[in-house]
């Protein structure tokens, strides 16, 4: 059974979709199976790895509204062992569509249940909002990465996550687990990137990733030619730290995995 991972911010360009693309591509660098879902109407992970949005292309809107099977709607990317459940401007209507369905919180998860053996890694780009497309992903999720930019207002409505997260633990009985805290678009040569840096491991201890992501010109300019950083500039330094948080995800499943069977 694949491993599935929400990346969630309520906040805008904290790195989200960047860390979506760039992290599913570095798990697929890896010799793994990938999927990456795009949960967020803007449809950025879906242009991002270069998915045209052609008339008649089937998306998660299909597959949480019109019970379509999530294998029709997959499609390949250019990494390969990366596929992606694409997303396109029909998904704003979702939040509201799915308000009177039965079992609301449950489409993604029960959508994503014949297909996730297939697949070591899921990963989920949520929405920049706590809406029910989000919700859908955390109950989705064995786990929740949370990117942060360090900048002055990191920590603001972070706590409205948090919140969000022990909601879905109580209410839906679901091990929801923090994946790790990913400090994004890091500048080490200002005081205050370092002081909230430090503030945050402070917060967070533990759950913080060992591996930054910088501010990076060649990250911003990828999506616009429709590939990870991988494939248009591997010699980069986001590319680089990219490759070295997959491989530190992977190392920490394989420790829990360790600890649970010794357990």
């Amino acid at each position: 059974m694949g491993k599935v991972i929400a990346i969630a911010n309520q906040k805008g360009g904290v790195g989200k979709t960047t860390t979506a693309i760039n992290l599913a591509a570095s798990l697929a660098a890896n010799d793994l199976k990938v999927l990456l879902v795009d949960s967020d109407p803007q449809g950025n992970s879906t242009t991002g790895l270069g998915i045209s949005k052609v008339e008649g292309l089937r998306t998660i809107y299909d597959v949480l509204l019109a019970h379509t099977d999530p294998a029709l709607a997959l499609q390949p990317t250019e990494c390969e062992g990366l596929d992606i459940l694409p997303a396109d401007k029909n998904l704003v209507a979702a939040n509201l569509e799915l308000v009177d369905q039965p079992h609301r919180e449950f489409r993604l998860r029960q959508s994503l249940a014949g297909i996730r053996k297939n697949y070591q890694y899921i990963l989920i780009d949520c929405p920049p909002a706590l809406d029910l497309l989000t919700l859908n992903a955390l109950v989705a999720a064995d786990s929740v990465l949370i990117p942060i930019q360090c900048e002055f207002f990191a920590l603001e409505g972070i706590s409205q996550l948090l919140d969000t997260v022990d909601r879905v633990r109580d209410s839906f009985q679901h091990p929801l687990r923090i994946e790790g805290v990913l400090l994004t678009m890091f500048d080490d040569r200002t005081n205050l990137t370092r002081q909230v840096a430090a503030d945050l491991r402070e917060f967070f201890k533990e759950e913080v990733f060992k591996t930054i992501i910088p501010r990076s010109i060649r990250l911003a300019e990828a999506p616009s030619y429709g590939k990870p950083i991988l494939l248009y500039d591997v010699r980069s330094r986001g590319a680089e730290c990219y490759i070295k948080l997959a491989k530190e995800i992977i190392a920490n499943e394989q420790r829990t995995r360790e600890a649970q069977s010794v357990g």
